[in-house]
């Protein structure tokens, strides 16, 4: 009797299994890169095409995409979107795309970049965006492997290495998962460290001036100080860079961000634009309703602070960068805005700091007090955050109206 019950309750577990188990399916990405014309070859190979109704992709209106060939039908209703529907079975679909970009406002400047020796590109520009049609209950297991041109040494990117110029991608947050973030392949150096629980690797072209070492000691002094805010552990983290002619900035990423070779560590008004970037890396707050002043006034609050609590700032020199901030800051009438500028980015700052002092004051006699952090853990559970939001949600960590956010700076 009970060799028949444990039969039959694993045939309704085998009949039911399918019910909530998702299918899945091998999406393999492979990219030639062919310095020659300033291109590279991709291909999405898809294990289970019948699996996948559509991808409708966004190729923006730069004319960056060309070539297409796909196994099943391919549509380009437009210059700006293709809509691939792939065949049953093994499907691919293949493309190339041109890899040096102009930065949009300094046409002198690039992006992204191709030479005979290197590439450096974000991901998201190999795979444009798109909307995923598929069947329910289908799971896409992506993986990404490079193909590197002869005297190319090899290629890092912020996802893991699963075997040689190969790497997994998975991002839970999305069904459609695509390489996005940082890559450089090529004649390249990369250093790397173990911070906490993060696999930390810097990585550029040889000959371009990239501070490596420099770089991955900062980070060193930083990193527990960025993880006692920022209660998260990326597994892996790359920063990539490269001289002149670069944009002369810096950018973020889910996973990795740039750096140009010529940025200082730590800038003459005090300010890192190393740890700015690895705050936006940390963080991921996004802003809503022209509150951009909350994502970058953060960064750079924290690019202070966490130099400031690691040691690396002491009372003297941190009243100079606010004296600075101020000087700065002066002419800003208003933080609202959807591309917070520099100055207005420094009052934020200002505004912050004065906060963070009002919320520690109001609950200094509690059993925990509290500062900015707990108003910025607050915000990294939101999609994106609106000056609303940050107002309700610093009012109710200090549990008291905040005198320094009645303010006509965020009206």
């Amino acid at each position: 009797m009970m060799i028949r019950r444990s039969l039959l309750s694993a045939l309704l577990l085998s009949l039911c299994a399918p019910l909530w188990a998702a299918q899945k399916v091998d999406l393999d990405y492979h990219v030639r890169f062919l310095p020659e014309s300033d291109q590279a070859e991709v291909s999405l190979t898809l294990g289970n095409g019948e699996r996948v109704h559509s991808l409708a992709f966004n190729l923006g209106d730069k004319g960056y995409y060309s070539d297409f060939s796909a196994d099943g039908e391919w549509t380009q209703e437009s210059p700006e979107r293709g809509v691939w529907q792939p065949a049953k079975g093994l499907a691919k679909l293949s493309y190339r795309v041109r890899i040096n970009h102009p930065h949009p406002r300094l046409q002198d400047r690039f992006a992204a970049r191709m030479t005979e020796d290197w590439a450096l590109l974000r991901g998201d520009d190999l795979v444009p965006s798109a909307v995923l049609r598929q069947q329910d209950k289908t799971e896409l297991v992506a993986r990404l492997q490079f193909e590197l041109p002869k005297g190319w040494r090899g290629v890092e990117t912020g996802w893991p290495r699963i075997g040689k110029h190969r790497f997994r991608i998975d991002n839970p947050l999305r069904k459609f998962d695509r390489p996005t973030g940082w890559i450089v392949a090529g004649k390249i150096g990369t250093r790397r460290a173990r911070l906490g629980e993060t696999d930390v690797a810097v990585a550029a072209p040889i000959g371009e001036g990239m501070r490596r070492m420099d770089i991955l000691t900062l980070l060193t002094f930083v990193w527990p100080e960025a993880q006692a805010v920022f209660p998260r552990d990326p597994a892996k983290l790359l920063i990539v860079g490269a001289g002149d002619p670069m944009w002369r900035g810096g950018l973020s990423a889910p996973n990795s961000y740039y750096m140009h070779a010529d940025r200082p560590l730590v800038s003459e008004n005090g300010t890192s634009s190393l740890v700015h970037e690895l705050v936006h890396v940390f963080s991921r707050i996004q802003a809503r309703d022209r509150s951009d002043w909350i994502t970058e006034g953060l960064a750079e609050y924290y690019a202070i602070e966490l130099v400031r609590r690691a040691g690396g700032l002491n009372e003297d020199r941190y009243q100079a960068v606010r004296e600075q901030l101020i000087r700065w800051s002066k002419p800003v009438k208003s933080l609202r805005s959807s591309n917070a500028s520099g100055p207005v980015t420094a009052r934020a700052v200002l505004l912050l700091q004065e906060l963070d002092r009002e919320i520690r004051q109001k609950t200094k006699g509690n059993t925990q007090p509290r500062s900015l952090d707990d108003v910025t853990r607050g915000l990294m559970r939101l999609d994106k955050a609106s000056t609303k939001d940050f107002i309700e949600i610093s009012e109710n960590v200090m549990g008291d109206r905040s005198e320094v956010l009645d303010s006509k700076l965020l009206k």
